[in-house]
């Protein structure tokens, strides 16, 4: 069931890549809002203080709609590459995942795990029950979100990796679900009841505020909307007019999940997070039903561009908050005018995550991928029966 032509490959959508854009916008401002509140600057005599801790405190809720995208994606290529999720090309799958996540991830690690041992601020791991090969450890093994769930909050650029390990745990299960339900109609009610289970899901944990943020259940919940959304786009292809009424309903849910307030979350609790989901699913369904090539109105289209760099940008941004928040400290400035220092951060992270891109992830990328589909094809012949 749910099948596509076998090969078949889209171009970039210009939609999604603004949609991953504003996510990321969201988590770079997070941790320096974290640092530097907007809302305790001049500008909250200009502008209201919802929509400023809006700006810079919904880093949690970006990541989320990462997840669906994130589902939404995996799910559509597998579609388009194999055909159906049944014939899923597991090696092919794993390779491509480990040449995508791989390569930064251990540069990341070594540079923390170096600034650490060279005592440099805001990077040393001395919570109680926390230790450098502990973090190591957690961050190879799909556990660091688990890991602090225990232990407390790592240092800022270790802790940014809890939702890697969603996402690769996502990424081991996700082709050997596909083999044994991929053909059945279990496959889709599973995921439609994990994904509306969200906000149960999300509950379920409010003892322990750090794991009820960062659990696997929950991000597994997201990537489910955004795998439902990949199938339902390959039966339902809204016209112009469907695709506005998306967009609105998706935009709508978005703008009020992020801005309310907190409004929202007092009316519906742990619902919010359903609302974001089904509202990103929305926003990803309308923007692959573009025609290939349409372009994202101006207003959004800067956001395209970092939301293709947003692997790097996410995990290097806190290098550039923790730089720029130390000079910030030396200036003389002041929180009055600390809504200045935003602009050259997000000027930095976003030039920073691409030249990681350009210069670095997408040639490792390549070589890895050459790499390890060679060992696989080398493996498979060593194990092939001879005459």
């Amino acid at each position: 069931m749910l099948e596509s032509g076998r090969g078949a490959t889209r171009s970039r959508n210009a939609g999604i890549d603004a949609l991953r854009g504003a996510s990321i916008l969201f988590v770079v401002m997070h941790h320096l809002g974290l640092r530097l509140p907007l809302h305790k600057t001049d500008l909250a005599a200009w502008l209201p203080t919802p929509f400023l801790k809006g700006l810079i405190y919904n880093g949690y809720e970006a990541v989320f709609v990462f997840f669906v995208i994130s589902g939404f994606l995996i799910a559509r290529h597998t579609l388009d590459r194999n055909g159906s999720f049944a014939a899923i090309d597991m090696r092919d799958f794993y390779a491509r995942r480990v040449a995508r996540i791989v390569p930064c991830l251990l540069v990341l690690v070594a540079v923390l795990s170096v600034s650490h041992l060279a005592g440099v601020d805001n990077y040393v791991i001395q919570r109680e029950g926390q230790s450098l090969g502990g973090a190591i450890a957690s961050a190879f093994t799909f556990t660091l979100n688990v890991y602090e769930g225990r232990t407390g909050y790592l240092p800022g650029g270790w802790d940014v990796l809890w939702s890697l390990s969603v996402e690769e745990v996502f990424y081991l299960a996700f082709p050997l679900v596909c083999l044994t339900l991929g053909r059945t109609r279990a496959f889709v009610f599973a995921l439609a009841v994990l994904a509306l289970a969200l906000p149960w899901l999300h509950a379920m944990n409010a003892d322990n505020e750090i794991w009820q943020e960062k659990a696997y259940l929950p991000g597994m919940a997201a990537i489910a909307t955004g795998i439902l959304t990949a199938m339902l786009s390959t039966r339902w292809h809204p016209g112009t007019m469907a695709r506005r009424v998306l967009v609105v309903i998706g935009a709508l849910g978005f703008l009020t999940i992020m801005f309310s307030g907190g409004w929202l979350w007092r009316t519906i609790h742990d619902s919010y997070m359903l609302v974001l989901t089904l509202s990103a699913g929305c926003l990803i369904l309308a923007a692959h039903a573009m025609p290939e090539g349409s372009k994202v109105p101006r207003a959004f289209a800067w956001l395209a561009a970092p939301g293709r760099w947003s692997y790097e940008i996410y995990l290097t941004h806190m290098f550039v908050v923790f730089g720029v928040v130390a000079v910030a400290k030396t200036t003389g400035l002041g929180m009055p005018l600390a809504w200045l220092w935003y602009f050259p951060t997000l000027a930095i992270a976003f030039a920073l995550g691409a030249i990681v891109e350009r210069y670095f992830s997408e040639p490792a990328r390549k070589r890895a991928f050459t790499l390890v589909k060679r060992s696989i094809a080398a493996r498979g012949a060593a194990t092939e029966p001879t005459a």
